[in-house]
Parts: structure tokens; C-alpha cells; sequence
């Protein structure tokens, strides 16, 4: 179901990734929300009106005297559900953190009572200069909600923390803004990536599991208020700041490390792709294909069931979330896959999603259906992978 349409100012302030605006501004639009850009001067030296105006189907605004009689100035802020500054330059926060209001979106800003979100986008020298860190440290603590930056290639041959997040980062981080703290109170366990069982020193039985909605999960817990444990195995994206990590390799080390964290907890959800089998025995060193001939014969084991244990726990006092990556082509079977494993394991949800060679691993999308123990559908969800997040994240609150 699409959300109500939003009103969403973008700032845009003049730094080299001012171009990455285009695409925050055209994901929101894409989701069907009502986009008005606020551009600096400098802003426009390094990404075109027309560019701007095309992609949000809207004026860009840039002066402070002009629509005097509207009272402009002050308008787009008053009738704003969100603000979001990206790129926020170190002059830019630094205006902010001062309350100056000399621009037209100075003035939007000061004029608004809407969540703020700001993704800074600088060198790696500026991002680490004290009064940036200072300018920083004082719009967290009056409430402004600070995407990245992430750490990249900058500009020109630099490299380091400051390149400004990707723009469906932004937007999701942004959109959690205006989520409720629900989850405030809770404790909650993330399992995420995907373990790898060693043959050797050098090789490993893994899957293709990137981590990025277990990282989602972890992300979306945390902006709703809740304190969670991420359980992470072998991540391609970073981990999000704000949360417990716990590193892990194989299902074994996965496995004592959720039962140590969901002692206290509320929920766990176990978002990770663990491995059903390992190696009977590891090689001490590498193993050599000249000693072993046209074929090499791997004895498998099977792994500890995790979900399943922490579903029979006799002492558990929490909200057991499972997922199912299934091949399946058909729809029904696929969901009848998920309802066989759910009454396996005993969970109190199982999330089912088709996986494949384009889809569900690696891919920033996803497409869920979620069942309950009695094998009901309660929610079907499509979406980035953090729209997919917060979908499941109700179930909890």
C-alpha cells in the first residue's frame, strides 16, 4: 500500500555532491511524495535547474526575495512534513548549528517544525575538523537526524570518511524520521550476512547472502527506539552505528553468540543465512589438487538448527522471527514452502522470499510475504530492503 503523500523540502548546498541530489530527489518522488527543491547559489554552479525542476516536477527555489507577498521565506518550511539538506557542506552545518537564516534555506529551515535530516558530504580533513565535529555533536542534540557520511573515493585522488551517503539511503533514513520511537524499550537481536564453514585455510561452503536486510533491520530497530544486539556474519555493507555488533564466521560461532545475547531480549530475528552442513573435518593446510586426483569427495555434517532451538527454549519469553529464502518460481508453492518450515522450526513468524540468481541476494530490494504460526499470511511487503524492514518491525510493535 502506498503511504499518504508526504511534502518534502530538499536542500541542496554547493558541494561536488550536489549531483547526488538528483537522485534523492527523483527516490522520492518515485514513492510518490510531493518534492519542492531549496537550492543555494553555489548549489546551482554544480548541478542544473532545469535538472532540479525536471526530476521534482516542481520550481526550484533559490531566492530569498522572491514570492515577498507569499511570504515564501518562511512557507515552504511552515507547510513542510520533512527537511532533508543533501549534500550538507561543513559551511552548510556550520550555518545550521548558528541559526543563521541568511538564504532562502536558512530561512526554510529555521521557519520549519519538521523532522530535519542532514547527509553531510565533505573531505575527509573537513569532516574531521573540530568545529565541524562540534557543529555536529550540537544539531544531534537539538534532534537533527545525521545520514554518513560513508567512507569512499572523494574528489579527485582523496579517499576517506566523507563522501555523502547513497541517495536510497537518504531517503530511507530520512522517511524513519517520521516513524515513531515504538520499539523504544525493547531489546532486540539482528542475526545478519551469511556464515562460511572452512575446507581448508583458504577455502570456504558460503552463500551469497550480502547482510543488507539483517543491516536494515538493525537500522530500522534502532531509529525506533530500540537497543539491538546485530549478529553479523561476513557483511558487504557496513554495519550501522548506533547498534551492538557482534562479529561471527560460521554457523557454530552464529549460534553462540545469538543464545548469548537473546538472554535478555525481546525479539530475535534471524535475518542471516546460515549454512545447513559444514566440512567433517577442516584441512590443516590447503588442499592440493594435484594429491587429489579428477575429483575431490567433501563428507558433510549437518549444522545446529538455531532458529529451531530458539523456538523450543523452554525459558523464552520472546518474539522468535525466522526467514525462508526460497527458489521456488510459483507463488503458492512457495508460500507453502514457507508454511512447512514454519511448522518445522516453531517459530512465531517466518518472512518467506524468493531468492535467485537476480533476486533477494545482493540486491537492494525485496519482496516478502509473512506468516504466522498458524500458517496465516499477516503482511506482504515489496519495497527497498528498509521499506521491507519496518514492515516486519510492526509485527513487534
Amino acid at each position: 500500500m502506498m503511504p499518504e503523500p508526504l511534502r518534502i523540502v530538499v536542500g541542496v548546498a554547493g558541494g561536488i555532491a550536489a549531483y547526488k541530489a538528483v537522485g534523492v530527489v527523483r527516490e522520492f518522488v518515485l514513492r510518490g511524495h510531493e518534492v519542492h527543491v531549496v537550492a543555494t547559489d553555489a548549489a546551482l554552479r554544480f548541478v542544473g535547474r532545469p535538472t532540479l525542476e525536471a526530476i521534482s516536477r516542481n520550481p526550484v527555489e533559490t531566492a530569498l526575495f522572491d514570492g515577498v507577498a507569499e511570504v515564501r521565506h518562511v512557507a515552504l518550511g511552515q507547510s513542510a512534513d520533512l527537511v532533508v539538506v543533501a549534500p550538507a557542506t561543513a559551511n552548510t552545518l556550520a550555518k545550521l548549528a548558528g541559526g543563521f537564516a541568511d538564504d532562502l534555506l536558512g530561512t526554510t529551515i529555521l521557519a520549519s517544525t519538521a523532522p530535519l535530516v542532514v547527509a553531510p558530504a565533505m573531505h575527509t580533513e573537513m569532516w574531521q575538523n573540530a568545529a565541524t565535529r562540534d557543529n555536529v555533536a550540537t544539531l544531534r542534540a537539538r534532534g537533527v537526524h545525521v545520514v554518513g557520511p560513508a567512507s569512499g573515493q572523494l574528489t579527485g585522488t582523496d579517499s576517506g570518511p566523507g563522501r555523502m551517503a547513497e541517495p536510497v539511503d537518504i531517503v530511507d533514513a530520512a522517511l524513519a524520521a517520521l516513524r515513531p520511537r515504538d520499539l523504544a524499550g525493547r531489546r532486540i537481536v539482528v542475526t545478519a550476512g551469511g556464515t562460511r564453514e572452512p575446507l581448508d585455510p583458504v577455502r570456504f561452503i558460503g552463500n551469497r547472502s550480502s547482510g543488507r536486510q539483517g543491516v536494515a533491520l538493525a537500522e530500522a530497530a534502532r531509529d525506533r527506539g530500540a537497543s539491538v544486539v546485530l549478529v553479523a556474519a561476513h557483511l558487504e555493507v557496513a554495519a550501522p552505528a548506533g547498534v551492538e555488533l557482534r562479529e561471527v564466521g560460521t554457523t557454530e560461532e552464529l549460534r553462540t553468540a545469538t543464545l548469548d545475547a537473546v538472554a535478555d531480549a525481546d525479539a530475535v530475528i534471524m535475518a542471516a543465512a546460515v549454512a545447513d552442513y559444514r566440512p567433517e573435518s577442516v584441512a590443516a593446510g590447503k588442499i592440493k589438487k594435484d594429491q587429489q586426483g579428477e575429483q575431490l569427495t567433501l563428507r558433510l555434517v549437518r549444522n545446529p538448527d538455531i532458529l529451531a532451538e530458539l523456538s523450543a527454549r523452554p525459558d523464552a519469553q520472546r518474539t522468535v522471527i525466522g526467514f525462508a529464502a526460497e527458489t521456488e518460481p510459483d507463488d503458492d508453492a512457495l508460500l507453502e514452502l514457507g508454511r512447512a518450515k514454519l511448522a518445522r522450526k516453531g517459530c512465531d513468524y517466518l518472512v518467506v522470499n524468493r531468492v535467485g540468481w537476480n533476486e533477494g541476494f545482493t540486491t537492494s530490494d525485496n519482496t516478502i510475504v509473512i506468516v504466522s504460526r498458524p500458517g496465516d499470511i499477516v503482511t506482504r511487503a515489496s519495497g527497498t530492503k528498509r521499506e521491507v524492514a519496518d514492515a516486519i518491525l510492526d509485527l513487534l510493535a
